[in-house]
């Protein structure tokens, strides 16, 4: 996918460590990511990729290392995460969406209730979102009568209408059937047509080639290489990676 980078570097990890019950999940993990890009982490289950996402949110604490956003350390004591996650989004595999609240409410709350924003604003924000992504019909509808690709994409037009700076999704169509996932795959491709700065970690594999600018590939919590998608999928430099794009048949 070709668009012109931003030389501005957003977000930088630094050799960060993660540690559960003693046994060490991320291993020396670094990478920075620039305003506008789209950073694609591939990699096997368990090798660290949804905790690195975990991490970069604040949902999980690091043993060591540094995580920079827009030149602001926020492994400080101080670091005020509810406001951070503002600004770095993140729609995760199970929607999270409240069974007794409709679509509207669903994705007003965060804006209303924590950014105290305008209703009229917000709700005309959120109108437009749901519109673009075809679900303005079903604004009054409760989650349960949702299909999973619908209710993905609202979890999506919710992170969205927070005005992030970036959003982080994670396998975001892991448990959606077949059909549906290219619903919500076409949802991401449309925000990264726009310029949306999005790190997302996924298994599927022509779409991470056509959302990319560049992949991270991981494997047992550290990075095994960096590179632009259509030198990964054709030339992947390590044994690891050539691996296991064989498992993918690509």
């Amino acid at each position: 996918m070709m668009k012109t980078k931003s030389e501005i570097t957003l977000l930088k990890i630094n050799d960060i460590h993660k540690e559960f019950d003693n046994k060490e999940i991320l291993t020396g993990v670094s990478f920075e990511l620039h305003r506008g890009e789209v950073l694609v982490i591939l990699g096997p289950s368990g090798c660290g990729k949804s905790t690195l996402l975990r991490c970069i949110n604040g949902l999980e604490k690091i043993q060591s290392g540094d995580i920079i956003f827009d030149e602001t350390s926020l492994i400080q004591d101080n670091t005020n995460w509810p406001v951070i996650r503002e600004k770095i989004g993140m729609v995760f595999q199970n929607y999270d969406l409240f069974p007794h609240m409709t679509v509207i409410d669903n994705i007003l709350l965060g804006p209303l209730k924590v950014q105290k924003r305008d209703k009229k604003e917000a709700l005309e924000q959120a109108e437009d979102l749901l519109a673009r992504v075809g679900l303005l019909d079903r604004k009054d509808a409760f989650p349960r009568q949702l299909s999973g690709g619908q209710k993905q994409r609202i979890a999506i037009v919710r992170a969205l209408c927070m005005n992030p700076e970036i959003i982080l999704f994670d396998e975001v169509t892991a448990s959606l059937d077949p059909e549906v996932v290219r619903e919500v795959l076409d949802v991401i491709l449309g925000l990264a047509k726009q310029g949306m700065t999005m790190v997302i970690v996924t298994h599927e594999m022509g779409f991470a080639r056509s959302v990319a600018d560049r992949i991270i590939f991981m494997d047992e919590g550290n990075i095994c290489e960096i590179a632009e998608p259509d030198v990964f999928f054709t030339n992947p430099q390590t044994e690891r990676a050539q691996h296991f794009l064989n498992i993918f048949q690509y």
